[in-house]
């Protein structure tokens, strides 16, 4: 059943079963008009298998990194109390603040696309109506 292999080795076994085996062409015997939408389906059933063919044989990229638990500046462990900064950033107490971690966001510019965006600028009419 199992061919005396362990759990992993018989599910990459039946993978490359599953891949070796030749793909049987769908033969469907249906009137002319249904005959057409019929061969499409299956044109695309192929086109899916293919293109997921194509996906597994390339390598895996590699997992995202955890979050770092260090202080980007001094390398301290902050584990928990540790503070995210807008440049990205993982920073202990000392380290917080943009003027101690030489900061890359641009705080200006943010808030002044906050501003701009919260207050719109009104202009009166230059004409009056009577």
């Amino acid at each position: 059943m199992t061919n005396n292999m362990c759990s992993k080795c018989y599910r990459d076994f039946v993978k490359l079963m599953e891949m070796d085996a030749p793909v049987v062409e769908k033969k469907v015997i249906a009137t002319a008009s249904s005959s057409a939408a019929l061969l499409e389906t299956a044109k695309q059933d192929d086109a899916v298998a293919a293109a997921t063919a194509v996906d597994e044989k390339q390598p895996a990229q590699e997992p995202p990194k955890p979050p770092s638990n260090r202080c980007l500046t001094c390398r301290k462990k902050v584990g928990l109390t540790g503070f995210q900064c807008r440049c990205g950033g993982t920073f202990c107490s000392l380290h917080r603040y943009t003027d101690s971690h030489e900061c890359t966001f641009d705080y200006k510019k943010v808030a002044r696309e906050q501003i701009a965006k919260q207050n719109p600028v009104v202009i009166a009419e230059k004409i009056n109506k009577i």
